[in-house]
């Protein structure tokens, strides 16, 4: 294992595809994982039902059956009818023919709210603060489009959907003001190319909670609010403040989802999206909707 990186080794590491200047791109950069693949429009990666029992379901030893009418059972694998589908959004999906999706399957990633919260945190001497899934799946809904080359302005919605403990699923949500009070404002600093010239610039970066409670058994929205990157010698400013980054988190019962519009979309489109998630979550929560 490295030593830890210096600050603005975290910033550079964070940010190295972002040019500053242009807010879609650092809005794309903080909801994209590395590890997504593009692949047919509507297919979804499926983990397999055996090898995702065997991971994620504890082992226990035998017990007294329960009673036919008290029993029920638990789900354990993400089906893709848990997660939002093109119906539930307010603009056309792109043609299944083409590869608009952007789709991914996992065990035991952390819940992952915006990497820059994390690198705040860090740089204080404090965890990331994630809590940890059994397992995962995530997608992104991309607005129908002529074929060619992709944009981030094509992203509609992405979504990353999680089942967790019953315990870690609750703690998230409790713990919420408590993850974001170190960064309320926290100043990065980074290296800016310009035409070939890198100059060192800086950042504020200003994370709230501004709404809870509007969807399922919890919702909350974490409004992430940056300034234009400004010279830290000459004190230029680089551009105009990008616009808001906006995420909504869903719970129902033990699964989370963390969604994120394209960087067009404002809280009432956000909030209505979790509504739509929520319902469609119940095909996959513990207990049962």
């Amino acid at each position: 294992m490295r030593d830890d990186p210096t600050l603005v080794e975290q910033i550079h590491n964070e940010l190295r595809d972002v040019r500053w200047p242009a807010p879609e791109e650092i809005r794309s950069r903080a909801r994209r994982r590395t590890q997504r693949r593009i692949v047919v429009a509507t297919a979804v990666l499926t983990l397999a039902g055996a090898s995702a029992v065997a991971v994620a379901a504890p082992r226990q030893s035998p017990a007294p059956a329960l009673p036919a009418a008290s029993a029920s059972p638990t789900r354990h694998e993400i089906t893709t009818d848990a997660l939002l589908q093109p119906a539930d959004l307010p603009q056309p999906v792109a043609d299944p023919m083409y590869p608009w999706q952007l789709s991914q399957s996992g065990l035991g990633e952390p819940v992952l709210l915006d990497p820059l919260l994390g690198a705040c945190r860090t740089s204080q001497g404090r965890s990331e603060g994630w809590q940890p899934s059994i397992l995962s799946r995530s997608q992104t809904l991309l607005r129908k489009h002529p074929p060619g080359p992709r944009t981030d302005g094509d992203d509609l919605v992405a979504q990353d959907l999680y089942r967790l403990t019953p315990e870690a699923a609750t703690q998230l949500f409790a713990g919420l003001d408590d993850l974001i009070a170190p960064c309320a404002e926290w100043r990065s600093v980074g290296p800016l190319d310009t035409a070939g010239v890198v100059t060192t610039v800086e950042v504020v970066h200003r994370w709230a909670v501004t709404q809870r409670g509007f969807a399922g058994d919890d919702a909350a929205i974490l409004r992430t609010s940056l300034t234009a990157a400004k010279d830290v010698k000459s004190g230029q400013v680089h551009g105009d403040d990008p616009p808001p980054i906006l995420l909504a988190i869903v719970r129902v019962g033990d699964t989370v989802s963390v969604l994120r519009l394209g960087y067009d979309g404002t809280e009432a489109e956000l909030r209505q999206l979790s509504v739509a998630a929520a319902a469609r979550m119940c095909a996959a929560a513990n207990p049962a909707c």
